[in-house]
């Protein structure tokens, strides 16, 4: 890929390239000479190569690169795929993607400008995506009169600037998009730089191969047709595989390769090896447990899972990361919901330094920590893109939100062990536990129906506490506002609060709004199973804003309170509710009744 601040001139230089390798068809060249600024001229010197590559109109009309725009070319040596990624800064998520599946960053210098922040942004971004091999390509040389002084401190800012990237290979080339200097060719006006031109460079250089280390299969597809024969579709993300080879499953289990049917092995003996990158469905000896999303692995170094891991992130959302809030993870060809439970630091892509930080904006990298849902097969990115490399997705528009790099898995802590266990507490107090978990609208009359379900569990004999949305935050998360990464962190320290009180034997009564399922299901996953139950409050909201008890709904209606559930924020009405209280009609005391007889239907407590 091209990549380097605005208007370095990383358009010219691919058009330069394909024009110089003879990669354009008649028509192109005749619709460069009509819309370059001197239309009629086909003098190479009077041309727009920039025009090639920048073919959306907003793009023509700016002389900017908005969009990655892919280019392809071949030499005797190599086929290439060139990507241009575009300068400005708003546009740093479209490099990130550029930047994915890039062996080899060109990045751009303009002489008289030096190396700049979007310089140094764009290589870092690079090296988390994992490129490791970079030309540091000092442009418009002929514009300093072909001069060495310049080009030669631009290679030292340059290499002092990435010293920590972690790149494997540096070649700095000084050129002349426009006119071809050392382009294609060695150019005559420098004879101090006895260098490689750039296109010598990138047919020889040496890539690593993802066919080097272990087998490695995400399953996308599990396809068993009429003839019964059942076979695991996917595309090999690593190493190198033979009929015959033992694989393993994330369960344990193990088979030998029996087929493999490729479309690369269609004209190719039955013996010849499958590598990455290659689409293969394999047919294996023994039944086994595989299905979409389980990495198929050598069973001589089977591939570590885990739900836990420390990420690079980088945030593409004009909405900011709210840690703690769930949403999608694609990696691999595993769909799975989690949230980044911890932001460790930002990544300042001014001075490459670390910022402390609550959230992330758009554009924005930082070392986060991630808990999903279940356990994927993973390997870090630096070894492996396909299983190392993750999407996050916002659950309710369904856009990508956030591209990270896993660099590890987190171990757990294991708890310590304690001489009363949970049982012991529960024995005590002569009741089973549980977290009774009241959601609705506000006004919906919870807080009452807590008030009265624990004055008549009380009267039973039983051990509660109620936990009150409005209570809590004159105390336990006083500290937290209203904004929505405040919200979600309300609800789970609420949740981890709930679930230690369960814990003590107690029968938790908690009452909030928690509008999104994803939160709810959280605090249910912190308890054993049977121990929560969602009791969902349904009050119309015409009733709700009748009530108002606290005029809030008459304040959100005159904006002065934003982001108000039910007015300009989306509440998710539970659609599988453990306990479903239509309140209209009904007293608290009744709704309070209905919940403990369904707690004494399912013996609770």
């Amino acid at each position: 890929m091209t990549c380097g601040s605005v208007d370095d001139g990383k358009s010219t230089l691919i058009g330069r390239l394909l024009y110089d390798m003879q990669s354009i068809h008649h028509d192109e060249f005749e619709a460069l000479v009509r819309d370059s600024r001197r239309p009629g001229s086909a003098d190479a010197t009077d041309l727009d190569f920039a025009l090639l590559v920048d073919g959306l109109e907003a793009e023509r009309e700016q002389a900017i690169t908005i969009d990655v725009a892919y280019r392809f070319f071949t030499t005797v040596q190599r086929r290439f795929i060139v990507a241009d990624a575009p300068g400005h800064e708003q546009y740093t998520r479209n490099m990130a993607t550029a930047a994915s599946t890039a062996d080899l960053a060109i990045v751009l210098v303009d002489a008289q400008k030096g190396v700049l922040t979007q310089t140094r942004r764009h290589s870092l971004i690079a090296s988390l995506m994992g490129v490791r091999h970079v030309v540091l390509a000092v442009n418009k040389i002929d514009r300093l009169n072909y001069d060495q002084q310049p080009f030669d401190e631009i290679h030292a800012h340059y290499a002092a600037a990435v010293a920590d990237f972690g790149f494997q290979s540096l070649v700095a080339i000084p050129l002349s998009a426009k006119f071809g200097d050392n382009i294609a060719t060695r150019s005559l006006n420098m004879p101090w730089y006895r260098g490689p031109a750039l296109l010598a460079h990138l047919e020889t250089l040496a890539l690593d191969t993802a066919a080097e280390g272990p087998f490695r299969m995400p399953v996308q597809l599990v396809n068993w047709p009429d003839s019964g024969v059942r076979s695991y579709a996917g595309t090999i993300a690593r190493g190198t595989l033979r009929l015959g080879d033992r694989v393993r499953t994330p369960s344990g289990g193990e088979a030998r390769i029996k087929t493999i049917i490729s479309p690369q092995r269609a004209n190719t003996q039955n013996t010849d090896p499958a590598v990455a990158g290659d689409a293969v469905a394999l047919v294996l000896d023994t039944e086994v447990d595989l299905s979409r999303g389980d990495v198929l692995s050598a069973a001589s170094a089977p591939v570590e899972v885990s739900d836990r891991f420390q990420a690079h992130l980088i945030w593409l959302d004009e909405r900011p990361l709210v840690q703690g809030q769930s949403y999608l993870f694609k990696i691999g060809t595993r769909l799975t919901t989690g949230s980044i439970t911890r932001i460790h630091h930002r990544i300042d892509l001014n001075s490459q330094g670390h910022a402390s930080a609550s959230a992330l904006q758009m554009n924005e990298v930082g070392l986060v920590d991630i808990g999903l849902s279940m356990a994927v097969g993973y390997e870090p990115f630096a070894t492996c893109r396909d299983l190392g490399g993750f999407i996050v997705i916002d659950r309710q528009s369904n856009a990508t939100v956030g591209v990270g790099m896993i660099d590890c898995a987190l171990t757990d802590t294991a708890l310590p062990v304690r001489d009363i266990d949970r049982a012991g507490r529960a024995a005590a107090k002569g009741q089973k536990p549980a977290v009774l978990w009241l959601t609705g609208l506000s006004g919906a009359g919870k807080s009452t129906i807590a008030t009265a379900l624990d004055r008549q569990l009380h009267a039973a004999g039983h051990h509660t506490y109620v936990l009150d949305g409005d209570t809590v935050r004159h105390g336990l998360t006083r500290d937290l506002g209203f904004t929505p990464a405040d919200r979600v962190e309300n609800i789970r320290q609420v949740a981890e609060v709930a679930a230690l009180m369960a814990d003590a034997g107690l029968l938790v009564i908690v009452a909030l709004i928690s509008p999104y399922q994803a939160e709810r299901d959280a605090a249910r996953k912190k308890l054993p199973p049977g121990e929560f139950l969602e009791i969902f409050v349904d009050t119309p909201i015409e009733e709700c804003r009748r009530r108002d008890p606290k005029g809030l709904y008459r304040k959100a209606d005159a904006g002065l309170i934003p982001n108000f559930t039910g007015v300009d924020a989306p509440y998710e009405a539970p659609t599988n509710p453990d306990i479903h209280l239509r309140t209209q009609g009904g007293t608290p005391e009744q709704m309070a009744a209905q919940i403990v007889f369904e707690l004494r239907r399912r013996d609770l407590p």
